[in-house]
């Protein structure tokens, strides 16, 4: 039809930079969402034909698929001004039925909570992240919109994970990593997992068919990780010990994982676990400086001290940890010096 909106095609690749030229323009129609041309092509919503931006063609777009509102758009209709948006969340995470943000300087946050819920339906909890604290890094959260429920299940490619977040943390930047577990066990695999949680990596391991060890000293924890092996219906594959993790005498086994900030601390005892040609995994916060040098001599320094020889097998930067550092996972198979 003669009045459908318009849209230009544009190869995919030039998706960003193509909608940055047609905005500049004042042509570009945040009213509508991006829709896929064929292969390896776009249809950027406009107004009006370009005449400064090159495109490979402009067509008519019928039964446009409208642009849900986002945050700053549901605050402009509780007569936030700009300025006002400009201080709210750019970012959150929900997690099950919950809502996650920081609202360091946000004006009215009530009202960012009643709009974030309104944006997430199958929502009914917003909470303030302000920290972690004590020695089990217990998150540090308080209530700002919904019914206040801190407690939820959250799934993830089908491992379903209960928790209370206002007791216990959850990562959504280790989600790959998380996922890459269950990739990389093979079934029959006897696995170490030193540093448990609520079975953040024991549990896609124990989906994969892998029969974890799983060790975990903080008493909340122990209880989701014990109640999380019996949701995803693997508790015949999870032994778990609730325990410091140099208090528990397991050996012989294909792989140990060490998802622990500090875990170079406790490689004794992840290497004097692993059978020959084993492979551990040990994550680090390292300060962008020193890497990738310092975790990598680290394992080998262990290594050498225990006997042992390394061949690194991947290094990898799973997230940011803070300014300047990041949280790496270095794999490795695990040999005997002769």
């Amino acid at each position: 039809m003669s009045d459908d909106p318009l849209a230009a095609i544009v190869p995919k690749p030039d998706g960003e930079r193509t909608i940055a030229a047609l905005r500049a323009e004042g042509v570009y129609d945040d009213t509508r969402r991006v829709r896929e041309a064929g292969k390896g092509a776009l249809a950027l919503p406009v107004t009006r034909r370009p005449t400064d931006t090159e495109v490979r063609a402009v067509i008519r777009q019928p039964d446009p698929d409208a642009r849900a509102p986002g945050l700053a758009d549901l605050l402009a209709a509780r007569d936030w001004s700009d300025a006002e948006i400009e201080r709210a969340p750019n970012s959150w995470t929900v997690i099950g039925s919950v809502i996650l943000t920081r609202f360091e300087g946000c004006p009215r946050e009530g009202e960012v909570g009643e709009a974030l819920l309104e944006l997430h339906g199958g929502a009914d909890t917003v909470l303030a992240r302000e920290g972690i604290t004590g020695a089990h890094r217990e998150p540090a959260v308080r209530v700002v919109a919904g019914a206040g429920d801190t407690e939820t299940v959250h799934t993830e490619h089908g491992t379903e994970y209960a928790l209370d977040l206002s007791k216990v943390m959850f990562s959504p930047g280790n989600k790959r990593e998380r996922t890459r577990m269950g990739e990389v066990v093979e079934e029959g695999e006897r696995v170490l997992d030193m540093f448990a949680g609520i079975g953040y990596f024991t549990l896609p391991m124990a989906r994969a068919g892998a029969h974890v060890s799983a060790i975990e000293r903080n008493p909340v924890a122990f209880r989701y990780l014990l109640e999380n092996a019996v949701l995803n219906g693997v508790e015949e594959r999870i032994d778990a010990y609730r325990a410091d993790c140099r208090d528990v005498e397991v050996t012989g086994v294909d792989r140990v994982v060490m998802g622990y900030y500090e875990a170079h601390d406790y490689l004794d005892r992840a290497l004097d676990a692993l059978r020959d040609d084993g492979v551990l995994h040990m994550h680090e916060a390292t300060p962008e400086a020193e890497l990738p040098e310092r975790p990598v001599s680290r394992l080998r320094n262990a290594a050498t001290s225990a006997g042992r020889t390394v061949e690194i097998l991947d290094r990898r930067r799973v997230k940011s940890h803070s300014a300047g550092v990041a949280h790496v996972v270095v794999d490795a198979r695990v040999g005997r010096s002769d």
